[in-house]
């Protein structure tokens, strides 16, 4: 099914139009009354129908708003244009609302790439753009936009992990935007068939499972140490040779092996500790006579 335009006319002026016919109708049938005559009798029984047929085919058509037009059954055709039209006579009148709206998911417990139970949900900004498919290429479209996005969530809450601490990867709580713009992706593939544009996905809420939220918590402080750590001694490293490359090279002083071991130590053990180091003071020798 694809959309396409029915005929409708501008109500105002057939309204004219059907009320001088029926006015016609009205002399021909005094006429005919008058004189006798069944055939003019007659042209102003048919004048008064066609008239009612299209008066009963008046139909309004709000902002944002759509009608589409089923005669006995078969689609004529969607008026889009908004006010007063006469349309084809007999025929049903399917209102379609065209307005922007949006749908929140509920609360949903999946499984990220690792395997961990995360809650997720989601604020999916939808419109209608094609009335025919939203209409019958699926039943209920409102229900099939709800069970689609469900199941879009879903799948691409199991194709990121929760978080990592590997600025290159992508994760669900770092990287919403990339995230949020892959999922809007992967709806709109799943809801044009229903004749939908999706115009944003928004992740609303991410979060741990409870049950395992308390364990994450200590899992990240972990993670978090390590990372710490591992900066801080790639920095106490490149600035320990920074520091053995100045000295040797402004004073011309050539250190032993052994010496250059003890300096090492004592520069990195300074800048890895936590704590604030004890300077201890070498004032030489005492030698006992």
């Amino acid at each position: 099914m694809e959309e396409k335009k029915t005929f409708h006319v501008n109500g105002y002026i057939a309204l004219v139009i059907l009320v001088i016919l029926i006015i016609i109708g009205g002399y021909y049938f005094y006429f005919g009354v008058t004189n006798e005559s069944i055939a003019m009798i007659a042209i102003s029984l048919v004048l008064w129908v066609i008239s009612g047929l299209f008066l009963s085919s008046l139909t309004i058509v709000s902002p944002n708003q759509a009608k589409a037009i089923l005669f006995f059954g078969q689609y004529l055709g969607t008026i889009k244009d908004n006010g007063l039209f006469i349309t084809t006579p007999l025929t049903q009148k399917i209102n379609v609302s065209l307005k922007v709206r949006n749908f929140n998911s509920s609360l949903l417990k999946v499984n990220d790439s690792d395997g961990n139970p995360v809650e997720i949900s989601a604020v999916v900004v939808f419109k209608v753009v094609d009335t025919a498919k939203a209409l019958f290429d699926v039943d209920r479209y409102q229900d099939f936009i709800e069970i689609q996005s469900e199941t879009a969530i879903r799948h691409i809450a199991t194709q990121y992990p929760y978080d990592t601490f590997n600025e290159d990867d992508l994760t669900l709580r770092g990287n919403t935007t990339e995230v949020s713009e892959e999922m809007a992706k992967e709806l709109q593939e799943r809801l044009a068939v229903a004749g939908v544009e999706v115009i944003e996905t928004r992740l609303n809420h991410l979060a741990y499972a409870t049950e395992i939220a308390s364990a994450m918590l200590q899992r990240q402080q972990a993670k978090a140490i390590l990372s710490a750590r591992q900066i801080i001694v790639e920095g106490a490293v490149s600035m320990t040779q920074m520091a053995l490359e100045q000295i040797e090279g402004g004073q011309e002083i050539d250190f032993t092996d052994d010496r250059k071991v003890q300096l090492i130590n004592n520069l990195l053990v300074s800048i890895i500790t936590d704590k604030g180091t004890q300077p201890v003071i070498n004032t030489g020798e005492v030698h006992e006579r």
